[in-house]
């Protein structure tokens, strides 16, 4: 059993899940027709890659934000306003967004940093229902409707496709790009730092760690990834709101994809993508029509029960699983090389 503990090493698990992914996001679309099917696909892809981007703050930093929808709504509405007012294509947007997301990222980091635990969480929630607030009466003053509308002109330049698999690449390719960064800091000097500023940061501080400047690595990074999906699923549903890009359940849907996947891993927020939004989407098809908000009742049970079976994640409990294994193989080893000797 000894093979089948290091075969799901940490870093080799990583490495095999990083292999499967590009295969699949390569590969997956080409095989599905279905409209339905690769709906499902492009959003498990997006919310991915940004559940992703939170576990680099929030999993391997332990910076456990709440405040993530300011940066997707910011990607959304800075991409969106250049493009529809000045021409400026979503591709740069796309970067645009993410650099002021990353100035907010500052702007919050400074009093942010200051807490721990569930005050830095309440902080960064905060922060993001502050931007959609003033989002919401800067309309007094500027000439701006409440939605925005994007003209439906296919063209790469664009971001805009007429095949639907086009969005599952884009967004796999996102997906892809935001995991080999999570991966390659996992396994560098950084990643080493974060995990030490999250598992103590007293002893990382003592052990000579310059905390801020690596937690504001962390945000930095998450944010502009995350603002990044928000200009995505702008342009893919061609209509953004404060109410919708600012939404508190962005907030809380990326965090929770990291815990159901196994949080501080560089799978697990991928694993509880696959797991969570399908699951969603089927409840609401089973349980939807019973009762309003029926379905969000029991998917919310359901995922209270896995997170309390699975504290560590779907991952933290295959390793638990193969641990007990090798202790019981080791102990009947033991037992067998004792009646030997007798």
């Amino acid at each position: 059993m000894n093979w089948l503990s290091d075969y799901f090493d940490i870093r080799r698990t990583d490495a095999i899940w990083t292999v499967l992914l590009l295969a699949m996001t390569l590969g997956l679309p080409l095989f599905i027709s279905n409209n339905y099917y690769l709906n499902v696909l492009v959003l498990v892809f997006l919310y991915a890659g940004m559940a992703s981007a939170w576990n680099i703050l929030g999993g391997m930093a332990g910076q456990f934000s709440l405040g993530h929808t300011a940066f997707f709504g910011t990607g959304a509405y800075t991409s969106t306003l250049l493009y529809n007012y000045l021409g400026v294509s979503p591709w740069l947007g796309l970067i645009a967004g993410g650099i002021v997301s990353m100035f907010f990222a500052v702007i919050i980091a400074y009093p942010a940093f200051r807490m721990r635990g569930v005050f830095f969480a309440m902080a960064t929630l905060a922060f993001g229902e502050a931007i959609r607030i003033l989002l919401i009466y800067s309309r007094k003053f500027v000439d701006m409707p409440y939605g925005l509308s994007i003209n439906w002109e296919p063209g790469f330049s664009r971001m805009i496709f007429e095949e639907r698999s086009s969005y599952a690449f884009l967004t796999g390719g996102f997906l892809l790009i935001v995991t080999l960064v999570a991966y390659g800091l996992s396994r560098s000097y950084i990643g080493t730092y974060l995990r030490a500023i999250r598992d103590s940061e007293e002893a990382a501080v003592a052990a000579g760690v310059p905390m801020r400047r690596y937690k504001m690595i962390a945000l930095l990074i998450s944010a502009f990834f995350t603002s990044a999906g928000g200009t995505i699923l702008a342009q893919y549903v061609l209509y953004i709101e404060p109410t919708s890009v600012f939404s508190i359940n962005y907030s809380i849907d990326l965090p929770l994809m990291s815990l159901i996947g196994g949080i501080g891993t560089v799978a697990g927020p991928i694993l509880g993508a696959v797991i969570a939004l399908p699951l969603r989407d089927v409840l609401l098809e089973l349980f939807g029509g019973a009762a309003a908000g029926m379905h969000l009742v029991i998917y919310g049970v359901l995922l209270m029960v896995i997170v309390i079976i699975l504290p560590d994640g779907l991952i933290g409990g295959v390793k638990s699983l193969l641990r007990r294994l090798q202790r019981g193989q080791t102990s009947g080893n033991r037992t067998t090389d004792k009646r030997g000797r007798k």
